[in-house]
């Protein structure tokens, strides 16, 4: 098992579990409980193989020309992370699978957890930073689709959406940050960047760079003035609550302080940007934490608060904060956890979590409310829990920033503690006291097995409380070295230091939190109480909504004045922008236009005027004869493939003619969509001025667009480039790609993943037609031949007489035109076989081949043609987009990058020597995808239009009488 089995594992469970039935709740979780499980222990494993301060890699190549390679790396810092995402995981599993109800689509809920556990770890293991902002932007679109699962809800839907937006604009801010960071060091490594801090902290891109990567971190941990999405993501099932906004998602931002703060930290912008922010959210959350009514809802702004006090931590850049912020990190994930499903099971079987009407739930869930009173003690701070001891750290940290005068951060310390016991104990009062009103449901404790998670982490709290240098010393060890090196201090977790001023603040803090508490629930009316004084006017989702408010408008704005559902605007302002390029380009290169080296022959301008010609024509014609006009265009399309001919490129001409084949053929079909033009039987009213003038304006920018583009595209084609990269791919093309059509070896070898991308893109669109066309019928007013155009009708056949001739003729044709299908796949075998080193390839032999499989559509019948040769075009689709990505994966299992290709000689008996390259395959799964793509759109093209074109019978009163 390597390390990337770790992140592949959980995204291929996620797949599984989509495919199970909705009813399969046990197979689900116990699918997701053993990726879990399987990883935490190979995760461990690997704890006790290494040293502290051992690092463990798996390098994949990735994009080996800009340096990029996909990195695993596997640090102590990585490793705490990656126990506590497949710790806490699992037992949230356990947890979702009571919670769950049957009627949810339990399924989706455990492939979204699953493939979110997989972008977290691969966040956490990430040894490049490009790679890093792909998995962060991975958490944000799982996290999204989590928040959302009840997307019948108003409230889910909109608390994924803030959180989706404002954390996927972290994500950007980040990719740009890094960016930045990779271009001041000149690696992606992680290795190389925390390796060049001297550099970085000098250099003048820093500020810049440090801004916008604090923007990612700030984001994702909810830190001011950013918070105000987590409150609303508490739409969420409950699991995913404890798990996201506890240990998980949350986490991501101070990991990546944690992870940067050797390269980053230690700066006085860093101290502001990062202490000042979590100072003002520490202090924020926890004030705004008192006066919820939703028992989530005061979690989630204590998570805020707590969250603060770990980035105010890492900002303050001692080595001893750091040690207390990732030993904060630990115990905030274990209590924060454990109360999330504390709440999820009073929710879960009382009905309601309003902090108004519940009361008394002790006398009826005193398991339940022993583990949730504990649990709330740790968050409090109360002595020989684990929560008390990062407190203290805490504390001691903000006396030494403030040294004998400065005490600003030592107060604010303080009041957070005094907060931190006023919310807590408002947490607890739920479980004294007498009920006020009936609850939803009658209280009891929950399955056995449900309260399991909670018991277990609990006990944790106690545990790391009572003896902290035997149970999370040594984990706390690994990440500490990971971070700081040989800086990390001495550093003693013990209950007892002695009478000093850190314990007194935390006294200090139990007392007055707990006189605040009784002086604001007796004076003031706690419970009664709708929002925060004196910071509810500030709110950030309001300041959210109105920005979004104001996007809207804007668009609304811009499109109603600029945008037209006419296509003559929208064709108007694109050809006027393709004047421009033109334009620019002639002003950027003078000589562009400079006579060519060899001038034109005089066929080949005869050629072009030709062309030009038909297109003239056939933009006349339009108006009256489609047909007509679709035969003139054709002729453009001729005249291109010969002038590709004539400059040497016989790969593009023979592209561009079956191209042309298969528009002509869909355009053909398309017509018949269209309604019938019939002419004026009086000769026709010449149009009014502002008409004349609109379509002469028309004419000449049409001419123009054209007659520029073309005299660019002759001016490029026919003067050499000096330092043109062409002379590299027809250099490297036998040696490094085995064939000698550069043009194939460019598009199978060297760009192979554009291809890839090329193709797959071809699918997504060939799938979209074909669900439009699947769905849509034209109005049978639209398409109706009017009655007094109709031609008389056999009795006996019931068809035109021009059509029973046309019939006949059509029949004779289709059985001549089966006989061709074998020829054109030979044909279209014969330019496959060949396109590694002679025109050809993959790309036209599909198109040759599809425009077989088409004519013997329009003449043969599609009756004839389904019923006997049994086409897929589907399976050819997928089949194609496999072939073509097994062979990029077949290059990684023998270590080289992804679609690297080989050539190998094969003798073979009578045939001798036979080339055979590995591209050959790559070119298979094109041929495939486009046989499948072309054949996708133009028979459901074929189909509708077949079916759209019946002509309803006349009725018979006869008939209806019988």
């Amino acid at each position: 098992m390597t390390l990337s089995a770790l992140i592949i594992a959980p995204f291929i469970g996620s797949l599984v579990a989509a495919c199970l039935p909705a009813n399969a709740r046990n197979r689900e979780a116990w699918l997701a409980g053993a990726i879990a499980l399987a990883g935490l222990l190979f995760t461990g494993w690997l704890f006790m193989q290494a040293d502290p301060g051992e690092v463990l890699y798996e390098r994949i190549a990735w994009v080996p020309a800009l340096g990029l390679e996909f990195v695993l790396r596997l640090d102590g810092l990585a490793w705490v992370f990656a126990m506590l995402v497949q710790g806490i995981g699992l037992l949230v599993v356990l947890y979702a699978r009571y919670y769950m109800s049957p009627a949810d689509p339990v399924p989706r809920f455990f492939s979204f957890l699953l493939a979110f556990m997989g972008s977290m770890l691969g966040v956490v293991l990430s040894g490049n930073l490009v790679q890093l902002v792909v998995f962060w932007e991975l958490t944000s679109l799982t996290s999204f689709l989590l928040i959302g699962y009840w997307h019948h809800r108003a409230d889910a839907r909109r608390g994924a959406r803030m959180a989706f937006t404002v954390t996927a604009t972290g994500g950007l801010c980040l990719l740009a940050g890094v960016l930045l960071l990779g271009h001041m060091v000149g690696s992606y490594d992680l290795d190389a960047v925390l390796a060049a801090r001297e550099l970085i902290i000098t250099h003048e891109l820093y500020l810049p760079a440090l801004i916008l990567i604090a923007l990612g971190a700030l984001t994702k941990s909810a830190q001011f003035p950013f918070h105000f999405w987590l409150p609303h993501a508490m739409a969420a099932p409950t699991p995913v609550s404890s798990y996201l906004h506890s240990a998980t998602m949350v986490k991501a931002g101070v990991f990546l302080l944690m992870r940067l703060w050797p390269a980053l930290a230690g700066t006085e912008a860093w101290t502001w940007i990062i202490a000042g922010a979590g100072t003002c959210t520490l202090l924020l959350g926890a004030f705004a934490a008192i006066f919820q009514r939703d028992m989530k809802g005061l979690l989630a702004y204590s998570t805020i608060s707590h969250l603060g006090l770990i980035t105010t931590l890492l900002g303050i850049g001692t080595p001893l904060a750091v040690v207390a912020a990732l030993f904060h990190t630990l115990n905030h994930a274990t209590f924060k956890a454990s109360l999330f499903m504390a709440v999820g099971i009073i929710d879960h079987e009382t009905g309601t979590r309003d902090m108004r009407i519940l009361r008394g739930l002790y006398r009826q869930m005193p398991y339940t409310a022993t583990l949730a009173i504990v649990a709330s003690g740790a968050m409090a701070g109360v002595p020989l829990l684990n929560g008390f001891l990062s407190k203290e750290m805490f504390f001691a940290e903000t006396l030494l920033v403030g040294g004998d005068s400065n005490w600003w951060m030592s107060y604010a310390a303080l009041a957070v503690g005094v907060f931190g016991v006023i919310y807590s104990l408002r947490f607890i009062a739920v479980f004294f006291g007498k009920p006020d009103q009936p609850l939803p449901r009658e209280p009891h404790e929950p399955p056995r097995w449900m309260r399991f998670p909670v018991e277990l982490l609990v006990l944790t709290c106690l545990v790391v409380g009572v003896v902290p240098a035997i149970s999370i010393e040594p984990i706390l060890h690994q990440g500490v070295v990971a971070i700081l090196g040989e800086a990390t201090p001495q550093y003693d977790l013990a209950v007892w230091h002695g009478f000093n001023l850190p314990l007194l603040m935390s006294f200090l803090a139990l007392v007055l939190g707990a006189w605040s508490y009784q002086l604001l629930r007796r004076r003031f009316n706690l419970r009664q109480r709708e929002q925060a004084p004196l910071i509810h006017r500030f709110s950030g989702a309001q300041a959210y909504e109105n920005t979004m408010l104001a996007i809207s408008r804007a668009a609304d704005f811009m499109l109603r004045h600029l945008g037209t559902r006419r296509l003559q605007p929208q064709l108007l302002a694109m050809t006027l922008a393709l004047l421009l390029v033109p334009a620019l380009l002639v002003g950027m290169l003078p000589g562009l236009l400079a006579p060519a080296p060899h001038p034109a022959d005089a066929f080949f301008v005869m050629l072009w005027v030709a062309g030009g010609a038909c297109a003239l024509a056939a933009a006349w014609q339009a108006k009256y004869q489609r047909l007509a006009a679709l035969a003139l265009a054709g002729g453009t399309g001729i005249v291109t493939c010969i002038t590709f001919l004539w400059l040497s490129a016989p790969d593009l001409a023979l592209t561009q003619l079956m191209v042309e084949t298969v528009t002509t053929i869909l355009i053909l079909l398309g017509l018949r969509w269209l309604p019938p033009r019939l002419r004026d039987a009086g000769p026709a009213a010449a149009p009014p001025w502002p008409v004349r003038l609109r379509r002469s304006r028309d004419m000449l920018l049409a001419l123009g667009g054209g007659l520029g583009l073309a005299l660019l595209s002759y001016a490029v084609m026919v003067r050499p480039m000096p330092d043109s990269i062409a002379s590299f791919f027809l250099e490297k093309a036998r040696s490094e790609g085995g064939g000698s059509n550069a043009v194939n070896v460019l598009l199978v070898d060297f760009r192979g993943f554009d291809t890839m991308g090329e193709i797959t893109v071809l699918a997504i669109v060939a799938l979209t037609v074909y669900a439009l066309l699947r769905r849509f019928r034209p109005a049978a007013e639209s398409i109706a031949i009017p009655a007094q155009q109709a031609n008389p009708v056999d009795a006996a056949t019931r068809q035109p007489p021009a059509e029973q001739a046309n019939s006949g003729y059509l029949q004779v044709a289709g059985i001549y035109m089966r006989l061709l299908l074998p020829f054109m796949g030979i044909t279209a075998a014969y330019f496959f076989l060949r396109g590694h080193n002679l025109p050809g390839g993959g790309f036209v032999a599909g198109l040759i081949f599809s425009v077989a499989i088409i004519v013997q559509y329009m003449l043969a019948g599609a009756t004839w043609v389904e019923d006997r040769l049994h086409l897929r075009p589907h399976r050819w689709l997928g089949y194609g987009l496999c072939i073509a990505c097994a062979t990029g994966l077949g290059a990684w299992a023998f270590g080289y990058p992804f679609l690297t290709s080989h050539t190998a000689h094969v003798e073979l008996p009578l045939l001798g020597e036979l080339h055979l390259p590995s591209a050959f395959f790559f070119d298979l799964g094109v041929f495939a995808t486009v046989v499948g793509c072309t054949m996708l759109i133009l028979v459901a093209l074929a189909h509708q239009s077949t079916r759209s074109h019946r002509l309803p019978e006349k009725a018979d009163p006869a008939r209806e009488a019988r």
